[in-house]
Formats: structure tokens, C-alpha cells, sequence
């Protein structure tokens, strides 16, 4: 299917959107495309992520978080909300890349019950957690696009997958980009979808350590590193509890701060740094440091692109009655030794 239109959001931003997508990535999904079966999905969806901002701005970044470990790991499936893999073993949500860092979960129950209470068995999981990203996408910079829905839930929920697919924060420029590039995505994209660490924080545990070989080679600034390992404890541990904003200056605002942070060595992360220290990567990062309304529209394409990522579409999977269990029935036990982990068959035949 095609997007219809690219409706109820500033004109030049939706144009530029429009323009920037490739035909490919609306091919399996639909703007509106619940208008008939629940037209009021997505102000649900809204007034949930809204009421939940209004308690604690954090749920917006972890909302966006939440929504790119969906997608890197099986597609955009839904697969991260699940807290029982009925094929066994540990699921993607108690990975090490995951626990305890995903939040917004309950941000994510909250709105699929006032939707099932109006459109019962209608909406999926997947499309409430791309409409919720978005949503937090707006609150906090002010960027709103349309988001192409259809998706449907997967039964399968890996550790393993998370670990195999997920980049980390100690992650080097081919690292990244090799990554991104599994899934579709250029490496304009990945420097794009990078600056969603302009909001949010970040566990101890995801910097201290690589951040002193970075302290050796001058390349992040003395101060900050001692800023960090006076936060942090000597003993800090993956669950280690304590964290710190991303972005010195401007940590609750979606805006383009993150990218002029970099050049003056107040990246937080390895990963962060290495934008700039890569001959292919600085480009992107300079040219959306000195202009942040190109890098919001290229940021609101990235997203779209994103979440069209391995989708389960049509009669695949399944919609989900609670985001974080397959539905009653469902018999996806077994079927992940039978299908590769992004292998849309698995949910085929669980769905036969």
C-alpha cells in the first residue's frame, strides 16, 4: 500500500518528510490506517504518552529507546514488550542491552488498555509503540509526522537476539554503520537517528569504563570525564542505577545540541564520539550541528524508515490483547528452532 497523505502537521516539515522517504519503506504500511476500524486510536495513543509526560518528562526518551530496540531485534514486532518467550528462555526486555535500562512500558499498557476499551482486538502493539515514539518525538522537539501503521505483533521474545542485533554505546564507526546497514538503514540514517541521545540519560555503566581510554587519547575533555567519575561509583556494574543526561546543555529537548557537543569532546558515549572521528561520519554530524531544521526532517524520515523494519503485515502474527503476553493460544513454543531470528516464517506457521 501507499501512504494516502501527509496531513495535520506543519506544511514544509511534511513536505520535506515526504519527499525524503524511499517508496519502499511505506510499501507494507498505510497512513490511517486504522481511520475505519478505530479512528480514534492514535488521539488515544497521545492523550496516554501526554498524561504520562505531564508526571515525568523521561517517559518521552524512553518511549523512543523503546521503539528502536523493537525494531533492531526482529522488526518492529513488538517483540521487546513480551515478558514470557512461550518458546522458552529468557526474552528480549531482561537483556543485558535492555535491563534495567527500557522504560515507558507501562506508558505502553496504559495505552493499549484505553484502546482495546474502545476498539477491542483492533490495534497492535507495534503500532501503539511507533505512534507513542512519535508522540514523544513531538513533545519534546516540536516534530510531528505521520506514521504509517499495519504492523502486527510477533510471539518470539529473545535475549540472544537483542545481544546479537543491538548496538552498544562502545560501538565503533564500522560498527554502527555495519549495523544499520542489516537493517536497511544508511549511514545517514544511523548519524540521523543518533541525535535522539540529544534527550534522555544514560547508566554509569555505558561510559566510565571505555571513557578513560578516551580520557588517555584527549579524545573527551578532562572536566567532564572527572564530572562522570565523581557520579559514578568505583564499583559501577551493569546494574549499577545511576545515571547522567546525555546532553550537557539542553537534556529534556529534542533539538540539535547532541551533534555540537561532539566537537568539543562532551559526547557521553564512545559511540557518540565516534561521528566525529570517522572521515565518512563527521559530515552528516557537522552539517546537523549548523542546521537543526534539516536534521529534524531528515530525523522524522529516519523514524518512518525505521519503523517499517521486518514488519509482520496482513494475516503474520498477531494483535495482541496485552502487549506484554502472546495471546491465549498462540503456539509459537518450538518454532524458534525451527526459523533464524527475523524470519517472518516463524510467525507464519504460528499463525496456520
Amino acid at each position: 500500500m501507499r501512504m494516502r497523505s501527509c496531513l495535520a502537521a506543519p506544511v514544509a516539515l511534511v513536505a520535506a518528510v515526504c519527499l525524503l522517504l524511499p517508496a519502499a519503506s511505506l510499501a507494507q504500511l498505510q497512513v490511517g490506517f486504522y481511520n475505519t476500524s478505530c479512528p480514534n486510536a492514535e488521539a488515544l495513543v497521545r492523550q496516554a504518552v501526554t498524561a504520562a509526560f505531564a508526571n515525568n518528562s523521561g517517559v518521552a526518551p524512553g518511549l523512543i529507546r523503546l521503539h528502536f530496540h523493537d525494531c533492531f531485534v526482529r522488526g518492529c514486532d513488538a517483540s521487546v514488550l513480551l515478558t514470557v518467550n512461550p518458546a522458552g528462555g529468557p526474552t528480549e526486555r531482561e537483556a543485558p542491552p535492555n535491563f534495567p535500562s527500557l522504560r515507558g512500558f507501562e506508558v505502553i499498557d496504559a495505552a493499549k488498555a484505553a484502546v482495546e476499551r474502545s476498539c477491542p482486538r483492533t490495534v497492535s502493539c507495534a503500532d501503539i509503540l511507533a505512534f507513542a515514539a512519535r508522540d514523544s518525538v513531538n513533545l519534546t522537539g516540536n516534530t510531528f509526522y505521520q506514521v504509517p501503521a499495519g504492523r502486527r505483533d510477533g510471539r518470539v521474545s529473545n535475549a540472544s537476539d537483542a545481544l546479537q542485533f543491538l548496538p552498544g554505546p562502545n560501538s565503533t564507526a564500522q560498527n554502527l554503520t555495519d549495523g544499520f546497514g542489516l537493517k536497511g538503514l544508511s549511514t545517514e540514517d544511523m548519524v540521523v537517528l543518533s541525535g535522539s541521545h540529544t534527550i534522555g540519560r544514560s547508566h554509569c555503566d555505558s561510559f566510565l569504563f571505555r571513557n578513560r581510554e578516551r580520557l588517555a587519547n584527549g579524545t573527551i575533555s578532562p572536566a567532564y570525564q572527572a564530572l562522570l567519575e565523581a557520579l559514578c561509583p568505583p564499583n559501577t556494574s551493569p546494574l549499577t542505577l545511576i545515571t547522567t543526561e546525555i546532553d550537557l546543555s539542553t537534556p529534556t529537548v529534542l533539538d540539535n545540541n547532541y551533534y555540537k557537543l561532539l566537537p568539543l569532546n562532551l559526547g557521553l558515549h564512545f559511540s557518540d564520539d565516534q561521528l566525529i572521528r570517522n572521515a565518512t561520519l563527521a559530515p552528516f554530524a557537522n552539517a546537523f550541528a549548523a542546521n537543526e531544521t534539516l536534521w529534524k526532517e531528515k530525523f522524522a524520515a529516519a523514524m518512518i524508515k525505521m519503523g517499517n523494519i521486518e514488519v509482520n503485515t496482513g494475516t503474520q502474527g498477531e494483535i495482541r490483547l496485552n502487549c506484554s503476553v502472546v495471546n491465549p493460544g498462540s503456539s509459537a513454543a518450538g518454532i524458534e528452532m525451527l526459523f533464524p531470528a527475523g524470519d517472518a516464517t516463524a510467525d507464519e506457521v504460528a499463525t496456520s
